[in-house]
């Protein structure tokens, strides 16, 4: 087997990530169509790009956060978010990696806040900041096998094994500190032109609820399946180096995170999560100065059902996110 024999499959697979920008937090990135890597003896990698990118998202939605109406109901409190971000994806012989981090700066009707050891509120007069991060890889079967055993003409180029994880940070009252691994398969389906790749895992998480007290703000997700679909396809008809990217992502309910009874009321059940996103993205290096893959502007919409695995209730919104965003990105190498 030489090193290009699976690089196509391979480099669709690393492009699919840069796609995947995750699931629970923030933001397509920008993922551009496959090119044919060139074999190049002396270089590890078949594919690199690693990318800088500024978006605005508004309106976001944050569980917990809402208006009361005159009437007496509420109502989801909007908040705008600024982020940027930092993203890496490449393909070697057997495989592909993806590391995505976002550092999301929300509006002040996200306040930054501390709770005390009583599960107290105190909030800032300024928006919380998050950092996010995100790591996907891939080892390909037909690579390992060194055949093409997981192929199916015309259906699937590649079956890999994929695995991964997410940690975040947030300076809010609730405190946020998800850890979660993710393991399982991913599927590179055999499409005309870009890519559409599928992963089913097994997904574990552990957070924190600082509205909890002692112990109990530590929290244990059931680990359940997961599924996370990436997909970018080429606009060729419009003449324009345009194209749709985007992912869908599903986290079925994970439990209360907690086993105290007393604790129930701060950690309900969850429900099933459901997170989409698409980007319409224009390569505006190729359009305006030939050369591509250099600096791309994007507009997208997002929605997020039952956040974080929020349920909603009367008297508890911001479980449901549809948001507007645009950004730029930049290939730095």
């Amino acid at each position: 087997m030489t090193i290009t024999t699976f690089a196509t499959p391979l480099a669709a697979v690393a492009l699919g990530l840069t796609a995947l920008v995750p699931a629970q937090s923030a933001d397509l990135d920008k993922a551009k169509a496959p090119v044919a890597p060139v074999e190049i003896p002396s270089s590890f990698f078949l594919f690199t790009d690693t990318q800088v990118s500024y978006r605005y998202q508004f309106p976001a939605a944050n569980p917990g956060s809402q208006v009361q109406r005159a009437d007496g109901s509420f109502r989801n409190q909007d908040a705008p978010k600024h982020i940027l971000n930092i993203s890496h994806a490449d393909a070697w012989a057997y495989g592909t990696n993806f590391f995505s981090l976002d550092i999301l700066k929300s509006g002040a009707q996200f306040p930054a806040g501390i709770t005390n050891a009583q599960g107290v509120p105190t909030f800032y007069d300024f928006g919380n900041t998050e950092a996010y991060g995100l790591y996907r890889g891939t080892l390909s079967l037909n690579a390992l096998t060194g055949t093409k055993a997981f192929v199916v003409p015309g259906i699937i180029k590649d079956v890999s094994l994929s695995y991964g994880f997410d940690a975040n940070a947030q300076n809010d009252a609730f405190g946020s500190k998800k850890r979660d691994v993710v393991g399982g398969l991913n599927f590179a389906f055999d499409v005309p032109a870009g890519f559409l790749n599928a992963s089913v895992h097994a997904y574990k998480e552990w957070n924190r609820n600082g509205f909890n007290t002692g112990p109990d703000r530590s929290t244990s997700f059931d680990t359940v399946p997961e599924f996370e679909i990436v997909y970018n396809f080429p606009l060729a008809f419009t003449g324009l180096p345009l194209s749709i990217a985007g992912f869908n992502n599903i986290v079925l309910p994970k439990g209360r995170g907690v086993d105290n009874p007393a604790a129930f009321a701060f950690n309900p059940k969850t429900g099933l999560e459901f997170l989409s996103r698409t980007n319409l993205v224009l390569d505006v290096g190729k359009l305006i100065y030939n050369q591509p893959n250099r600096v791309d502007v994007f507009i997208g919409f997002q929605y997020w059902h039952n956040k974080f695995g929020n349920i909603e209730r009367v008297d508890f919104k911001g479980t449901e996110e549809k948001s507007f965003l645009a950004g730029v990105a930049f290939h730095v190498f």
